[in-house]
């Protein structure tokens, strides 16, 4: 994800109506967004992966806690990496 520095901001027109705080919010609630983009399709690639070795791999068991453990590692991954990195 990249930073917001201020020199981002020098390329605007001289007469733009779009305010420097204004393009900072705009950015910020983009990057949220593709936070939680990138959540969701991880999120559901697990899924998908956990679905495949219960049924076609016939270990439930072993599914059932990849898919626990996983999510909790892909949440606290992104509370981590989202604190860090707040904009």
């Amino acid at each position: 994800m990249a930073d917001l520095s201020a020199d981002q901001y020098a390329d605007l027109p001289a007469d733009s109506s779009v305010s420097p705080q204004e393009m900072r919010e705009h950015r910020r609630s983009y990057l949220g967004f593709e936070r939680m983009i990138l959540f969701a399709a991880l999120h559901v690639a697990l899924a998908l992966v956990c679905l495949a070795l219960a049924f076609l791999g016939h270990i439930p068991v072993l599914a059932f806690l990849l898919f626990i453990g996983g999510s909790m590692a892909t949440i606290a991954g992104f509370v981590v990496y989202g604190g860090s990195h707040d904009v």
